[in-house]
């Protein structure tokens, strides 16, 4: 089930809301809160029912892992918390290992054993990349003493709360555990169901107005990579998935962001118009902001060490982007993207320390190439695809006139809705900020109206949210 089906707007949200704030309104907080634990179970298990047993069992596992840490605080008890910390840290890596990475693992041993071990073609479940860095986040703060120990109820629900859970935004304990724990958000907020309403309507409009019809538009072209790219269908569908790719992204974060504020949770926000960075180093700092907050707090900061030759900044950075490129997918295509990102943040940094940033009017459009160049090693199967589509970049002899009318009224509807892309992510503002702008009164309201309606009469074609594949 995801966000933008029928059966999620006009039969999950609507039960899963009433049932929610009715046993709240009935002073039955425990009850609802078990209520929307059950409902988010259901939501996961319907993307992956044969996966959910080992789900189920993984939460738990680590809950009781991490109320122990939190309980064997003291130099008394380090040997058994380090014990506890491995074990925890280990068996989530082992779980996600296994899902995400083993037929990557057997086709290398293949290629440099000479072995033939069968791929076992593991199907990935959703939302295992995601939940698993909040149940680490977990196990290494229990282990630091910064939790308490929490109810289980709301434990369950920082990691099953289904706005968040298959996809993100990466949620922290810290954050989320307090507001559920709040009396006040037990009761309905008008202003917040309006408001998420709004936010949400936005984020369907993204995900299925631009991202889907350009997704599908740019897969097909990234399926059928050949020798001879001319240069004109280079560039445009490598700027075609690129921008495809935020709107996809952004858009499931908007309406999971919207969801919670529905049920008077505040989601973190992931994006901050990234392409209008003028840098790498500040693309990341608007791009998944919340993966960003993850490895930066427990991969960059347990790496870097102030004064050490070793363990200075842009080694803790490669570290961190090697993490982050592997994590993304079972392909070296994934780590060398990562590593370039990292060199590139490297160099944006070293460039920001010296005084000699780079102009906006300069920095912006030449981060976003340097954006839609990364995306071409990120979306390619292969090395040999990658390649073969930057080199079709500079085949500057197939580029015609003729041939680009012909591909603009073959293509006009792709090539408009780019454009449209385009300038929403370079000129309008982001959801945060006319979010901020919000008024619970008949114009905002007709607007998400209007979008949503839209987007409901569409839901016959709706594409899978690119990061189900991670």
């Amino acid at each position: 089930m995801i966000f933008s089906t029928y059966q999620f707007i006009l039969v999950f949200l609507p039960i899963t809301f009433s049932g929610y704030f009715v046993l709240h309104h009935l002073k039955m907080h425990s009850a609802a809160k078990l209520w929307l634990v059950l409902a988010s179970f259901y939501f996961y298990a319907q993307g992956s029912t044969d996966f959910f047993p080992f789900f189920l069992g993984s939460v738990v596992a680590n809950y009781v892992m991490g109320s122990t840490l939190s309980k064997l605080q003291g130099a008394g008890h380090r040997i058994e918390r380090w014990f506890l910390l491995a074990v925890g840290v280990l068996a989530n890596c082992a779980l996600l290992g296994y899902y995400k990475y083993t037929d990557f693992f057997l086709v290398n041993v293949n290629r440099i054993a000479g072995t033939d071990f069968a791929l076992q073609h593991i199907v990935l479940p959703i939302g295992i990349s995601f939940f698993t860095f909040q149940l680490i986040a977990f196990l290494v703060d229990s282990f630091r003493g910064e939790t308490k120990t929490y109810d289980v109820l709301d434990y369950l629900l920082f990691i099953t709360f289904f706005p968040q859970l298959i996809v993100g935004p990466i949620v922290h304990h810290a954050e989320v555990v307090p507001q559920f724990e709040n009396p006040q958000n037990a009761k309905i907020n008008w202003n917040n169901v309006s408001l998420g309403l709004f936010i949400f309507s936005i984020g369907c409009a993204k995900k299925m107005l631009v991202a889907d019809p350009l997704t599908t538009d740019a897969q097909a072209f990234f399926a059928r990579i050949n020798d001879h790219l001319p240069m004109l269908q280079s560039w445009f569908h490598s700027i075609e998935y690129t921008v495809s790719y935020y709107f996809d992204l952004s858009g499931y974060a908007d309406m999971a962001i919207g969801l919670g504020c529905m049920f008077n949770i505040a989601i973190p926000q992931n994006f901050n118009s990234p392409y209008k960075a003028k840098d790498f180093q500040e693309y990341w700092q608007r791009w998944h902001m919340t993966l960003s907050r993850f490895l930066g707090a427990y991969i960059f900061r347990n790496v870097f060490k102030k004064g050490s030759k070793y363990r200075n900044y842009y080694v803790a950075t490669m570290v961190t982007f090697f993490v982050s490129g592997f994590w993304h997918g079972a392909g070296w295509t994934f780590v060398v993207w990562g590593i370039v990102n990292g060199i590139l943040v490297c160099i944006a940094s070293y460039r920001n320390r010296k005084g000699k940033n780079t102009p906006v009017w300069l920095g912006v459009p030449l981060t976003f190439l340097l954006a839609v160049l990364t995306r071409i090693l990120f979306v390619s199967v292969t090395f040999d695809d990658a390649w073969q589509v930057l080199k079709g970049l500079v085949r500057v002899n197939t580029l015609h006139m003729a041939e680009i009318s012909a591909f603009v009224t073959d293509n006009w509807y792709p090539v408009v809705l780019t454009f449209v892309g385009l300038g929403i992510c370079f000129f309008l503002p982001t959801t945060k900020t006319l979010a901020e702008k919000f008024k619970t009164d008949w114009k905002c309201l007709l607007y998400a109206a209007v979008l949503l309606i839209i987007c409901i009469c569409s839901m016959d074609k709706v594409v899978q949210f690119l990061y189900f594949q991670f």
